[in-house]
C-alpha cells in the first residue's frame, strides 16, 4: 500500500510540473533523477508495511522524582536564587525537562557562585538524559563542589547520581569522602550511612558474581 501511495504522488508531482507548473523540457531528466533519488531513500529506510504508532509527547517525558526535590529542599533553598529551582521543579513536573535545566541555567549566569543551582542543574541534566550523567550534568555537580566545598549537597546528590546510573564504584567514593566531613550527630550522617551500607551491600554482590 505504501509503494501504491508512493508511485501515485511521483506521478501527479510530474503532471503537475510538466502541465500546470509549465516544466521546461531541459529539466525533465533533472526532476526524474531527484524523484528517483527520494524513492531510493524511502526504499532503503521507509517502512511502509509497519503499523503506525504515534506517541504523546508526555509519554516519553521523564518522571519528576517528588522525594528526590524534597530531600533537595532539605539541605536549604533559601535565599534570591530558591526561585529559580522553584520554577524549574515546576516544568519538570509538566514533562518538560528542557526547559527546567534552561531555567537553572539562566538562574546560573546571574548568580554564577551558586551551589544550589548547580546541584540543581546536575539534577535536571541527568533528569533529562533519563538518569544519565551527561558530561555537562558531571561539570554541574563538580562546579557545585567547587564555588563551596564545604556544603554537603552537591556531593551527596553527585553520588546518588552515580549510584542510579549504576556506577556504585564512584558513588561510593564521592560518598566515603562525603562521610569524613560530617558531623556523627547529624541526620545526614546516618543516611549516608545507611546509604554506604547498601552500596557495600551491592558491589560485594557483584563481586561474588564475578567470582571463579
Amino acid at each position: 500500500m505504501g509503494w501504491a501511495i508512493l508511485l501515485i504522488l511521483i506521478a501527479l508531482l510530474v503532471v503537475g510540473l510538466i502541465i500546470l507548473g509549465r516544466l521546461p523540457r531541459t529539466l525533465w531528466e533533472m526532476v526524474g533523477a531527484a524523484l528517483l533519488l527520494g524513492g531510493a531513500g524511502y526504499a532503503w529506510q521507509g517502512h511502509p508495511s509497519f503499523k503506525g504508532d504515534p506517541r504523546d509527547p508526555q509519554q516519553n517525558a521523564p518522571r519528576f522524582d517528588e522525594d528526590e526535590a524534597r530531600l533537595r529542599r532539605s539541605f536549604g533553598e533559601y535565599g534570591e536564587t530558591a526561585h529559580w529551582l522553584t520554577i524549574s521543579d515546576g516544568l519538570a513536573r509538566q514533562g518538560n525537562s528542557k526547559a527546567a535545566a534552561n531555567v537553572l541555567l539562566s538562574g546560573i549566569k546571574a548568580n554564577p557562585d551558586d551551589p544550589a543551582l548547580w546541584t540543581g542543574l546536575g539534577n535536571a541534566l541527568v533528569a533529562h538524559g533519563g538518569g544519565i550523567i551527561s558530561p555537562a550534568a558531571d561539570y554541574s555537580y563538580r562546579q557545585a563542589m567547587k564555588v563551596a566545598p564545604k556544603s554537603a549537597a552537591a556531593p551527596y546528590f553527585y553520588g546518588l547520581a552515580l549510584a542510579k546510573s549504576g556506577r556504585f564504584e564512584a558513588a561510593r567514593e564521592v560518598w566515603a569522602a562525603l562521610a569524613t566531613q560530617l558531623d556523627e550527630r547529624t541526620p545526614l550522617f546516618d543516611m549516608l550511612k545507611g546509604d554506604l551500607t547498601q552500596l557495600d551491600r551491592i558491589l560485594a554482590g557483584q563481586q561474588g558474581a564475578t567470582a571463579p
